[in-house]
C-alpha cells in the first residue's frame, strides 16, 4: 500500500487543466469554475480552465480521452457528453464507459415547466388532459433538436401518453422569447431562467421536473406528484479523468472535490447560481452514466430525435 499511497500524497505535482464543455458563462463552464478555483486551493496548484466549446460537448470530451491518464488533465462534462450523445450523434470520438475514469458528479440543475398564461391549466394534470384531448393541436419550444430541453419534453410526452408537437429554436434566449409571445403554449427550461418569467407573470410554473422537490423551488410540486407517477429529469454536471488515471490519484480528486461541495459557502454560492450538489461517488457516478445512457438511447429512439 505504500506506493500508491505516495502516489495520491505525491499528486498534483504540475498545474491541472480541467477542459469545459460550454463556452464562457454557460452553466458547465459556471460551475467548473467555481470547483476549480476551490480546487486549486486545496490541492496546492493553478487549475486552468480551458473551454472547448462545440460539437454537443465532444470537442472537449475527445481531447481528454486522448490525454496522458495522470490526473493532470479533467473534463468537466454534462449529462449530454456522458449518456445523451452516443445515441445522438452518429458519430462519437469516445466511448464514455471505456475512455473515461469517473470522478464525481458535481451540481445539477432542476427544470421547470412553464406553460403560457393563456393556456387553461392551473396543473399538469389539468395540462395531460388537455393534450389528450387535442391530440397534436399544443406544441412546446425547446432550444434546438436534441437539446436538453427538447429530450426531457419528449421523456414527458412518452411518460404521460400525449402528442405535443416539438417546435426546436437556435437557443434557450429564443425559445423564451417565443413562449413569451403565445408562439408555443410551453417548455422546460432550467429553474434560474423559469422562475422570474414565473413570477413575473409571463409565464405559469406548474412543476418541477425533478425526482424530488427543488430546494430552490420547495412550493412547486415534481412532475411525478403532480400527475406522472415515476417521472425524474435533470440536467447534471460532472468531472472525469481519462482511462487508466490510477485509482489512488482518482480517489484523491474525489475526496477534494467531496469535501469542497459540502462547505457551506461553496453549496450557498452553487445554490444563488442555480445549482443543486449531488457529489457521488466515482462508482455513483459510473452507475448514473450506464442507466441514464439506456434510458436516453431509448427516448431518442421513440422520438426520432436527431442533433442539428
Amino acid at each position: 500500500m505504500a506506493v500508491p499511497n505516495a502516489m495520491a500524497q505525491n499528486y498534483p505535482v504540475r498545474p491541472i487543466r480541467m477542459l469545459v464543455t460550454s463556452p464562457p458563462g454557460g452553466a458547465n463552464d459556471t460551475q467548473a469554475r467555481v470547483l476549480g478555483a476551490k480546487l486549486a486551493e486545496r490541492l496546492g496548484q493553478t487549475v486552468v480552465i480551458d473551454n472547448r466549446a462545440g460539437a454537443s460537448g465532444m470537442i472537449a470530451a475527445e481531447i481528454v480521452a486522448k490525454s496522458a491518464p495522470d490526473g493532470h488533465t479533467l473534463l468537466a462534462g454534462t449529462n449530454s457528453t456522458f449518456s445523451v450523445n452516443p445515441s445522438l450523434f452518429p458519430k462519437v470520438p469516445y466511448d464514455t464507459l471505456r475512455d473515461f475514469a469517473p470522478v464525481v458528479v458535481t451540481v445539477m440543475t432542476p427544470h421547470v415547466l412553464l406553460v403560457h398564461p393563456s393556456l387553461p391549466v392551473q396543473s399538469v394534470q389539468a395540462l395531460i388532459a388537455l393534450a389528450k384531448a387535442q391530440p397534436g393541436r399544443l406544441n412546446y419550444a425547446s432550444s434546438g433538436n436534441g437539446s436538453a430541453f427538447h429530450l426531457g419534453m419528449e421523456l414527458l410526452k412518452t411518460a404521460a401518453g400525449v402528442d405535443i408537437v416539438h417546435v426546436p429554436f437556435k437557443g434557450s434566449a429564443l425559445s423564451a422569447n417565443a413562449m413569451i409571445g403565445g408562439e408555443v403554449q410551453m417548455m422546460l427550461v432550467g429553474l434560474p431562467t423559469g422562475m422570474p418569467l414565473a413570477k413575473s407573470g409571463r409565464a405559469r410554473a406548474l412543476a418541477v421536473a425533478t425526482p424530488a422537490r427543488s430546494a430552490l423551488a420547495p412550493e412547486l410540486p415534481t412532475i411525478a406528484e403532480a400527475g406522472v407517477p415515476g417521472f425524474g429529469y435533470q440536467s447534471w454536471f460532472g468531472m472525469v479523468a481519462p482511462a487508466g488515471t490510477p485509482r489512488p490519484v482518482i480517489a484523491r480528486l474525489h475526496e477534494e472535490f467531496d469535501r469542497l461541495l459540502r462547505q457551506a459557502e461553496v453549496r450557498e454560492r452553487l445554490a444563488a447560481l442555480g445549482y443543486e450538489v449531488i457529489a457521488t461517488t466515482p462508482r455513483e457516478m459510473a452507475e448514473k452514466i450506464r442507466a441514464d445512457t439506456q434510458k436516453w438511447a431509448k427516448v431518442i429512439r421513440d422520438s426520432g430525435a436527431r442533433a442539428e
